[in-house]
């Protein structure tokens, strides 16, 4: 019932997104933030993929997509849970040494792929991500040493830096506007993954690592070694499935950005055939966009043909004209502003909670009696657990009154509010109730932060608006370990901190200019 009540919702919104009468409110940016001539076609592509509708080949897509929302969970979540029985093995005089080597791979991952992605296209990034993070995750079950293991945490995390701000801009620019809910969705993938993480730890890593504060040998502590190699392993076969499975096409907006219109409409009739039915889009429609007399070049590609030559090209294209694009015009820049800081103060205080989780509540549950390895895991599986309905429900409320600036200020308002409540806990079972509230809350927030940050800026430059963001939310996620080895654990002031910096997130978000909701990205 739900679901129905959500698609009405967006077929209502097509009425707006999919018209013809010129008015500001058929697009999350109004008329006049972005390039003109861009602006009119991305209108016309708009329109041509409401035509086909979603089908056949979108569905794929939101599957094959909605693993790098996994993975983007998966790593960070095996990193929290292998630092305690890393830490028991080596003796690092400086543990959280491994997540801050996890969030350097994070940071160069993001400016990378994010900014690569609008220069070289989405597709080979796409391709790519998952067997990097795959391969070096493997490989980190060998490790011989923390330092070993910590340069493979940020080679694999460089895979992982990329999934998101990639597999977001391809997913919502093949997106009919009825649909854009679906990009809140994707981030049921990102709880199970979580479940999942935790599923394959409580046996591994609760059962065949050292406890506490105990002597501790590789021997005794393969549980992690293990645990790498299956979360390697099933990384490796999604990006089997993406690979061979699926075929992937270039974003028709990405291509019209580019100036190549051929290509584009071909890419929609080709969707439109997979779907199967027939789309009336011509590249007449998208000329008629140009200036009058205008003769447009044929696409660059085609000038000239060598490997070298399309590289030299590419490079040229990586300039600041990009990121200047998304300060242009006052609204887009105070959207782009305060979206970025919105990231950075959640990209500091989810780490520095949630990456140390499992050590809180193993030292916490130490002090009440009970905080075996074992349940340590057990109570991290519990926690996990409550992510998937909180990516559904957020997928339900963007779509009401709320909207996604509603739906995101109150679960990030909400998020830190629990963690405060975290610190009145007297039992680890209060506890575990507590970061329980916390999974619930943080989960619809991001359901809903992973959607709406990419349909606030332009298909041409939406790798690079994801990518200010990724590079804000990594870079403030880096001083979250430095914060973690001079800060004392044992207290309640890292949760403090946490918890302030959720709740400035969140009411940052109400001051956002633009909603979305029943709108359709440009």
């Amino acid at each position: 019932m739900v679901v129905k009540e959500i698609q009405a919702a967006g077929r209502n919104a097509v009425a707006v997104s999919g018209g013809d009468d010129g008015s500001d409110d058929n697009t999350i940016l109004p008329r006049g933030e972005v390039d003109h001539v861009y602006e009119e076609k991305a209108r016309i592509l708009n329109r041509a993929i409401q035509e086909i509708g979603m089908g056949w080949y979108q569905w794929q897509l939101f599957g094959v997509v909605g693993f790098g929302w996994a993975t983007d969970n998966l790593w960070p979540i095996a990193t929290s849970l292998i630092f305690t029985a890393v830490a028991n093995e080596f003796g690092p005089a400086r543990p959280p040494l491994l997540t801050l080597s996890q969030n350097i791979g994070l940071f160069a991952g993001a400016v990378f792929w994010g900014f690569g992605c609008d220069v070289f296209g989405r597709r080979w990034a796409f391709n790519s991500t998952l067997g990097i993070t795959a391969v070096f995750g493997m490989a980190a079950a060998g490790a011989p040493s923390f330092a070993a293991i910590g340069v493979f945490a940020a080679l694999w995390s460089f895979g992982v830096g990329g999934n998101l701000p990639v597999d977001s801009a391809i997913f919502l620019e093949f997106l009919p506007a009825s649909h854009q809910y679906l990009l809140t969705v994707l981030s049921v993938d990102w709880a199970i993954a979580q479940l999942v993480a935790n599923l394959i730890a409580w046996p591994l890593l609760g059962n065949l690592t050292c406890q506490q504060k105990t002597a501790c040998t590789r021997g005794d502590n393969m549980g992690w070694r293990y645990f790498l190699i299956a979360v390697g392993g099933l990384t490796m076969a999604m990006f089997i499935v993406r690979f061979v499975c699926f075929t992937m096409h270039e974003s028709p907006k990405y291509l019209v950005g580019k100036g190549d219109d051929e290509e584009a409409v071909r890419i929609v009739h080709e969707v439109a055939r997979r779907n199967g039915k027939t789309s009336t889009l011509t590249v007449a429609h998208l000329a008629a966009c140009e200036p009058e007399g205008c003769i447009l070049p044929p696409p660059r590609e085609a000038l000239v043909s060598s490997s070298a030559a399309v590289l030299r090209r590419r490079l040229e294209e990586v300039k600041l004209e990009r990121v200047r694009t998304l300060f242009a015009a006052p609204r887009l820049a105070l959207s782009t502003s305060l979206i970025m800081v919105i990231w950075a103060f959640i990209g500091l205080g989810y780490p520095l909670y949630n990456a140390f989780l499992p050590y809180i509540q193993a030292s916490r549950g130490a002090d009440f009696g009970d905080g075996s390895t074992y349940l340590t895991y057990r109570n991290s599986l519990i926690i996990s657990v409550l992510g998937i309905p909180g990516a559904l429900l957020g997928g339900v409320l963007v779509e009401t009154r709320f909207g996604r600036k509603g739906t995101l200020a109150l679960s990030t308002v909400l998020t830190g509010a629990f963690l405060y409540g975290s610190t009145t806990a007297l039992t680890s079972q209060a506890l575990l109730g507590w970061n329980c509230a916390f999974s619930l809350t943080s989960n619809v927030m991001y359901a809903v932060l992973y959607s709406f940050t990419p349909e606030l800026f332009p298909t041409p430059e939406r790798g690079t608006g994801n990518a200010l963001t990724a590079t804000c939310n990594r870079v403030f996620g880096i001083m979250a370990p430095i914060v973690a080895m001079f800060a004392n654990l044992q207290t309640d002031v890292p949760v403090y901190t946490s918890g302030a910096l959720f709740i400035c997130a969140g009411l940052l978000v109400l001051a956002l200019p633009f909603e979305s909701r029943g709108k359709a990205a440009l």
